[in-house]
């Protein structure tokens, strides 16, 4: 980081830190984003003093979010089977992985403690990791300075930067680049992100193409679903079913009304909608809308979802396994600022994909559409038109779906190269 830099950003990490000492009781995502952080150093100390054996070394995995986790999963999976004397540590950064990073198994999950001197020394004291890698591309400048003072060997997987990104920008070069110049290992995604990431600073010496280990996550998964398993063999019924999934309500205001004239042509066809933030806010707008379209809606789980017209997901980490049962996926936030959600969990069940418009940065979707397995529609009329026209010829609908299917195929084996290049850096 230039030196001109360290004093605003000290000051926005120790503001953050009181912060999280006065903020009030509540849901919203940056209130319990800096709740999460009040008790962080009795914790990491607790586990650094009771479970961390200095015999082992350690691999301290950090992924901010849920997304980044399932490019980190299948790599930590591979060093539990292949590597067991290593201890592992996982940190995150938004409360929405919170569930997700307490399912991997690792020796210590928490969140990662805010980015200042005091907070980044004490958590490299507890964990003592041997090396530090992070998933995607967010990295924390001070926590990359302290570790590499320490001797940690620091990595990135599954790293990727698009062309718009604002960290190729002057700002983000002067905060970022020192740090991204101290990495040791780097798997990018292709070759593409490859040179950008030179761009930004990375050591052309350290950098390799290992893919994107996502491929191998969705492909597993979808390999191994139990269709057989109670929640899916209640729905499996036979009916024409669009599965839409991470719905935001700007993607809802289209799909809607589309799912409705759909109908019109096609009276059997069935949704099953999963919200993004399935909370009992979204779950009763939904149901609303079913009864005012004179639709069955049913909760997932409950006696009527077998024969329900409208069958209305109100929990979290199902949807992957539900895809399972679509003939077209219907995948969330290509109508929201956030961005799209991804498209490979039901191209891996060979089914074609339909999004909205802003799939820029989202290489998958891009290359879904080239490939031909998926769609990007801008309407609720072209969404209906499409949906229609996969519902009318199944051979079209079975060849996009093969498609689909075929792209995730050509991307696997990034999590044994991801792999390898992680462990290099940890002993031998």
């Amino acid at each position: 980081m230039r030196a001109f830099l360290r004093p605003g950003y000290a000051a926005v990490g120790q503001l953050a830190r009181g912060l999280a000492a006065v903020v009030p009781a509540g849901d919203h995502k940056l209130l319990r984003t800096l709740r999460a952080r009040r008790d962080i150093a009795r914790r990491y100390a607790q586990w650094g003093v009771r479970d961390r054996r200095p015999d082992r070394p350690l691999l301290w995995m950090h992924a901010p979010s849920v997304g980044e986790g399932l490019q980190a999963r299948p790599v930590l999976q591979l060093m539990r089977a292949e590597y067991p004397r290593a201890q592992i540590a996982y940190t995150h950064f938004s409360p929405s992985a919170e569930r997700f990073a307490h399912s991997l198994g690792a020796d210590f999950a928490d969140y990662l403690p805010f980015d200042t001197a005091s907070d980044t020394r004490m958590a490299l004291d507890a964990l003592r990791p041997s090396a530090l890698v992070f998933a995607k591309l967010d990295l924390w400048p001070m926590l990359v300075d302290q570790a590499a003072a320490r001797g940690v060997r620091l990595g990135m997987i599954s790293a990727t930067l698009s062309e718009r990104s604002g960290r190729r920008g002057k700002l983000g070069r002067a905060l970022l680049g020192d740090a991204y110049a101290q990495l040791d290992a780097v798997g990018a995604i292709d070759d593409g992100d490859a040179a950008r990431l030179i761009g930004l600073g990375v050591r052309e010496a350290v950098i390799a193409v290992t893919g994107d280990t996502r491929y191998d996550q969705v492909w597993e998964r979808a390999e191994g679903v139990d269709r057989r398993a109670p929640l899916l063999a209640a729905l499996a019924n036979g009916r024409p079913t669009l599965v839409a999934g991470s719905t935001w309500p700007s993607d809802e205001h289209v799909l809607l009304p589309a799912f409705e004239q759909a109908r019109a042509a096609h009276p059997t066809v069935r949704a099953i909608i999963a919200p993004h933030e399935p909370g009992e806010a979204s779950v009763q707008a939904l149901e609303r809308w079913s009864a005012k379209a004179r639709l069955r809606g049913a909760r997932l789980g409950t006696d009527a979802a077998a024969s329900a017209d409208v069958v209305i997901v109100d929990r979290v980490g199902v949807l992957g396994d539900l895809y399972a049962l679509g003939d077209i996926a219907y995948v969330g936030g290509g109508f929201h600022a956030a961005g799209l959600h991804s498209v490979l969990e039901p191209a891996a069940f060979g089914i074609p994909v339909l999004f909205g418009p802003r799939v820029v940065g989202s290489r998958d979707a891009e290359l879904l559409a080239a490939r031909g397995g998926g769609v990007s529609i801008g309407s609720s009329g072209a969404l209906a038109d499409q949906v229609g026209r996969w519902l009318t010829d199944p051979g079209s609908r079975a060849d996009a779906g093969a498609r689909a299917r075929g792209l995730v195929a050509d991307g696997l084996g990034a999590a044994r190269a991801t792999y390898e290049l992680v462990r290099t850096l940890l002993p031998a």
